[in-house]
Order: C-alpha cells, then structure tokens, then sequence
C-alpha cells in the first residue's frame, strides 16, 4: 500500500495563503446560504487532491532516487499550487491537469467520496470539480439543504436554457449555456418579480427620506433605519424610558463624521435624537457614550449595564433588563436614519411619529400564523442573545427577533415563494421543457422539478433576508453599513441596532441577497451529479456507495449547529415545506441525536454530556473505517481554536506547558479506539484574522488536517 502526497509533503503556504484570502472574495459558493466554520474550497480541493495522488515514493522503480522523487514531488506542488488559486476554481486547464494526475495515481478507478458530516458542503463541492462522484449526509436538514443546491441540483440541471418569458424572446440559440447558468438567470428574473410584488404588498412600509436643503433636498431611499432599546428607568422618581445604546456614531469616515446626540427635557423626562453631521468632536461623542454606557470603578463600561440618561441616577442592571423585556416591557426608540444621495450617505433625524405609523401599519398587514416556534430555553454556550450571559431579554418565539415591519415583510416574501415556484412551472412548460411529473426531492429532471429548484434558491434568499433583517443586525460606522446577525458562532445581543430596507440597493436589501445566490449558481453544475441525504453518522451513511472518506466531524461544543440553523430553519419550512416534505417534516432541526457535549441537553449534567459525545463520535469513526477503501487515507478535520494555544496555556519554567483540550482529546481517541492510525497531521490556516470572531476572542482561528489509515497488522473493525 504506498503512501500518498498528503502523508509525506505539502505546498502548505500557498495552501493557507489562499485558503485565509478565500472569504473575502464575491461570488463565492458559501454566499448561497451562511454556514458556520466552513472549510474554505481552496483547503478542501488540496487536501482531495493530495490525498488521492501517490507520493513519488510509492514508485521507486519509476523514481529511483531521492533526486527524482523530490523533483516529481515539486512538480505535484506546482499543480497544487495552481489548482488552490481563486481564478483557477472553474480553470478547465488547470482542473483537467490535476483530473489526469488523480485518474492515473487510482488506474482510473476513481473511488467515490463520502463526508457523513457535510455541514456547508465544501468538501463535496470540491470533490465534485475535481472529477469525483461526491456523496454527503448530515443530520441537519439545514447543512443537507445547502449541500444540495450546491452538487445536486446544479448538475441536474446543467446546460438548461432559461425559461423565463423575457429570456426567451431574446434567446440565442447558438449559445451554450454552460453548467447551472441558465438556472441562475430564472432565479434572477423570478426573484426580481417577487421584489416587484412584495412592493405592492409591503412597500408602503418602506417610505422615502426627506432630505435637508443643506444635502440636497428631495427624496432619498432609505438605507437602513437605525434603533435604540429601551426600558424604564429603576429610579422610582423618574421612570422615564431610558435608552440602552452603546454606539453613537454613524460614520467615523474622515470629512464625513456623523454621530447621535441626545437631549434630554427634564420637565416631560423625554429624551429625544438629533443627527449631528459634518465634523462633531470625539468628545461630543464620548460624553453621548458616557451619558448612557454605565462605568465602574475602573473608568471601564459594565455589559448589559446603563446609566439613565434623564435623572443620570437610575442604574439599569442586567437583570433588571431582562425582566422588563420579560414582561414585555422593553422597546425601542427612533435612533436615526441613513439614506442614499448623490454622493456617500445622508444620516437624518428620524421622527417618532412616523415610526408609530409605521409600526401600526405594520401590524395590521401581518397576516396568517408568523414564525411562533419558541426558542431553546438554555441554547448551548449562549447561542441565542435569547441566553446572553443567562438572560432571556424577551425573546421567546423566533417572531421575537424581528420589528412589526420585518416581519410584515419576511412573511410576504415567504409566501411569494411558492407564487413564483408556479409561474416558473408555467413558463418552463410554455419553454417546451418534458413534464415528468416527478418531483424535485424525488430526483426530478423536467419542469415539476425545475419549477422547484428555481424556487430553493429564491428560499435561500429569503434567508438571508432574514440574516441581515432583524433586530440584531449591527451599524458599522467604518463601513457605513449594516452587518448581518452573525458576526459570531451565535446571536449575541445588540442594545442599537440597524433596520435595513429590503427594497433599497443596499446590503440587507432583496436585491443583494438575490445576487449572493444567483452570482455563485452561476459557476456550479460541472462535475458528475452529487447526492446529499439526511442521515445520521453515527448509525447510517444514508447506504451511499462511497470508498473514500473525507470529513468534518461536529467540534464538542464549540458550535451549536442545531440551534443555530433553526433560525433559518423556520423560514425554510415555511416557504420549502411542500418541494421537501422528507426532509423538512419536524417543526424544528434534530437535536436528539445531533452530536455535540452542550450540557443543557443533559440537565445541566457535563460527564453525560462528554459520554454520550465520545460513544456516539466513536460509532461513526466506526463506521467510517469499515466503508474507507484501504487503498486511501481517511481525512478528518478538526478546528484548532486560538484559545488551545494560548488562553488555555500556562506558564511553567521552560515557558508554556502542553496544550490539553477536551474536544481535541476526544477526537484523537474516538481515532485511535477505533483502530485508525494518524499518519500525518497539517496546519491549515482556514479564517482571517479581521472578521469579528477572530478580533480578540475564542475563534475557530485554524484547522489541523488528520490523516488517517488502519493500524497495521491488525483486522478491519466489525461491521457496525
């Protein structure tokens, strides 16, 4: 059995180069839909490749001497290095030049490749290009669905023409249409006529700006209305509604300053906003900040803890907060607004009048049963701001999470889903597309399963809708733009938070999710057809013929993958819930099995939850080893979190002493009981060090790459 590249040598600095570079870039495939710690493609497609072409070792009658070994292995590294680079990920040349170098290393004989675990689907996607029948499971019907829109609907659909009318009548019938481009223009189209229906639903909700002589006067769309939380003051003599805000400034951007100051009217104990735009001081600034954030004796702010900025005695403490967010008693008050003009971003006052109005009118379009799914009471580590440092915050239902107004609007582009899943089932059939009859979750091919397709992908849109359209949606005054909920592996809690408008041309808006969906469709559908199915490691693989494992097993407790995606969950059965009736049948995601130590699953109880952890990671190793083809490694990664390297570490007299972590712990021996040896390990940097989780916190910061093959000399595990 000879040794493969991965278990002998790597390019691995131009590996981790492009792999931390991969997240910034457009287009990319994890913009379909947000998925937690996903391995970037570029680390993904090196590691299939290496772990499939022999080491030059393997083949001493053809290299004879470690000269001629290490020069073959150079040449390996040449195509590893340009196969990893973002412009070379639909490079047919560089593809087929690793292709050929895979199909001669397995005598053409390419082994199917399985990830039991396939979260975000980049393994794979990237096992897909690079030629390889691609299977994957999970038990999250959240990760299978993404899975699938990524390799098995695009290639069943590849070289489809559009079917939408407008298409059609300038259709170029010498043109090809290569991969799931056709689809991905359908998406564009019917997303456009339910941004056009929505706005004659909704719309009013939405109203233009008026701007001030000195920006220019007139009308202006509205980017994002900015709120702050309040509650009323704990001093009896006051009462007054005190804001919660911690940010005040809207842009901090040179010559473009612009920040909130508050006023107060002692007499009525009202405090009101004025927009300050031009050059407002940084002590104007602070002394705004200061008025609210409440300070210890340090001179340091004290979280979920405000200052009454009407009597400046009334102190709000965090559970003081909670409760009257529990009562229903918490609100939020007008902050600002932020508008398009010609040049930049106009901040105006927001009038409390209008947001009243609004507000009501909100309220009276909500139609049909919302999004009432209570949350988790005890998320793990704090996944929901519903558990932000053991509070609640008022947040029980998923409809908590949103304004009258966001909710209003997510439920009508919910329900325009399926009206336009019927007007592209009508078009495709004027199109002249065959009508099977069979549908999409049933591995349709004609205009039924078209029809659904097209409307998966407007799903995911309405998605992200939701991601960038609740309140706890941040306001970066660096960027001057809204920021989506999860910044972090959860939704922590947000006091002053930005209302995008889904009609503007924004970030936040309908448009923008439409092309964050449609832009990577475009490049997906090469390959053999993939297959993702909903399917528990640890007792089934779903009966996927695959040989060669590679995955990314659940990470202890780190991240609540459960929990999380139920966010997205709700809506997904809500608007997908007839095209997937298997798949999306339970109110909310699986938990009961899904593979995580969170102690709250277990009464608080940490030693069950570390048992019921290890025995089940143990059975899917199992399992795993009993399908990997021996001619081939196994791959497991594990991310390698920043604090097992440095918070966890402590000093002894020769520095630092041996990192230990549970979770790693844990996955080293559910290897080795199982009868797999680690024949190589690689650092993988997969994160950038400027997004949020990663500026001075616990971020998933690398991944380490586990090789793994059967102990030698000793017989395969029982069939589990």
């Amino acid at each position: 059995m000879g040794r493969k590249l991965i278990e002998v040598a790597l390019p691995l600095e131009a590996i981790n180069r492009e792999s931390s570079s991969e997240k910034s870039i457009r287009r990319h495939p994890s913009t379909l839909h947000l998925w937690w710690s996903r391995k970037p493609l570029a680390t993904c497609r090196a590691v299939l490749f290496a772990s499939l072409v022999d080491d030059p070792s393997s083949h001493p009658e053809k290299f004879r001497t470690e000269e001629t070994q290490e020069e073959e292995r150079q040449r390996l590294f040449r195509i590893i290095e340009e196969l990893v680079k973002w412009e070379n990920t639909n490079n047919e040349t560089v593809l087929n030049a690793a292709r050929a170098e895979i199909q001669r290393s397995t005598s053409g004989d390419l082994p199917p490749v399985l990830d039991p675990f396939c979260g975000g689907g980049s393994i794979p996607l990237e096992a897909q290009r690079l030629g390889l029948q691609a299977y994957a499971s999970d038990l999250n019907p959240v990760a299978v669905l993404i899975t699938k829109a990524l390799i098995e609907i695009p290639p069943r659909f590849a070289g489809s023409p559009p079917v939408n009318p407008e298409a059609r009548k300038k259709l170029d019938h010498s043109k090809t249409w290569r991969g799931a481009q056709g689809l991905a223009e359908d998406v564009r189209y019917y997303g456009q006529w339910m941004r056009r229906e929505a706005d004659e639903r909704v719309g009013q909700l939405y109203p233009k700006a008026r701007l001030p002589k000195e920006q220019g006067g007139g009308q202006a769309t509205v980017i994002a209305w900015l709120w702050a939380r309040t509650v009323k003051c704990p001093n009896p003599a006051c009462g007054a509604q005190m804001p919660l805000a911690t940010k005040f400034w809207l842009s901090t951007k040179e010559q473009k300053r612009a920040c909130v100051e508050v006023t107060v009217d002692k007499k009525s104990k009202t405090s009101l906003t004025q927009v300050n735009v031009g050059q407002p001081d940084l002590e104007t600034a602070a002394a705004n900040a200061a008025g609210t954030g409440y300070l210890n004796e340090k001179g340091k702010k004290v979280k979920a803890t405000f200052k009454c900025i009407v009597c400046k005695d009334g102190v709000g403490k965090g559970d003081y907060i909670d409760s009257e967010a529990d009562k229903g008693e918490m609100s939020f008050m007008p902050w600002a607004i932020v508008a398009r003009k010609s040049r930049g971003r106009a901040y105006l006052n927001f009038d409390s009048r209008d947001a009243e109005i609004i507000t009501l009118m909100a309220k009276e379009l909500l139609s049909g049963p919302s999004i009432h799914s209570k949350l988790p009471t005890e998320p793990s580590r704090g996944t929901f701001a519903s558990n932000a440092q053991g509070r609640s915050y008022g947040f029980k239902t998923f409809s908590d999470y949103f304004t009258p107004r966001q909710l209003a609007a997510l439920v009508t582009f919910t329900d325009l889903v399926d009206d336009a899943r019927k007007r592209a089932l009508a078009d495709a059939r004027e199109a002249g597309m065959p009508e099977h009859g069979i549908a999409l979750e049933q591995g349709g091919r004609g205009a039924t399963a078209y029809a659904e397709a097209v409307a998966t992908y407007l799903a995911l849109a309405v998605d992200r809708l939701a991601m960038t359209g609740n309140t706890l949606v941040r306001w970066n005054p660096v960027g001057e733009k809204a920021q989506h909920a999860f910044g972090l592996q959860g939704l922590p809690m947000v006091w002053d938070f930005a209302e995008p408008n889904f009609f503007a041309d924004a970030t936040g808006s309908f448009d923008a999710a439409i092309e964050l969906v449609a832009d990577p469709l475009e490049s997906l559908g090469g390959g053999p057809p993939g297959s993702a199915k909903q399917a528990d490691a640890t007792s089934t693989f779903g009966e996927m013929p695959a040989r060669a494992i590679f995955t990314d097993p659940p990470y202890y407790d780190n991240v609540g993958f459960g929990d999380l995606s139920d966010f997205f969950y709700v809506w997904l059965r809500r608007s997908l819930g007839g095209i997937y009736p298997t798949l999306l049948t339970t109110v909310l995601t699986p938990k009961a099995d899904e593979l995580t130590a969170s102690p709250y699953r277990f009464d608080g109880n940490a030693d069950e939850a570390k048992d019921f952890f290890e025995e089940r990671l143990g059975g899917a190793f199992r399992k795993m080893r009993w399908v990997q083809d021996s001619a081939y490694p196994m791959v497991v990664y594990y991310p390698f979190k920043q604090s097992e390297s440095e918070d966890s570490a402590e000093e002894t007299e020769n520095g630092l002493s041996p990192i230990t972590s549970t979770g790693w712990e844990t996955m080293l021996a559910g290897l080795l009981k199982t009868g797999l040896a680690i024949t190589g390990t690689w650092p993988m940097r997969t994160e950038m060090k400027t997004r949020q989780v990663a500026m001075g916190s616990n971020a998933l910061a690398s991944c380490i790459v586990l090789v793994c093959r059967p102990f030698l000399g000793r017989s395969p595990c029982d069939p589990p």
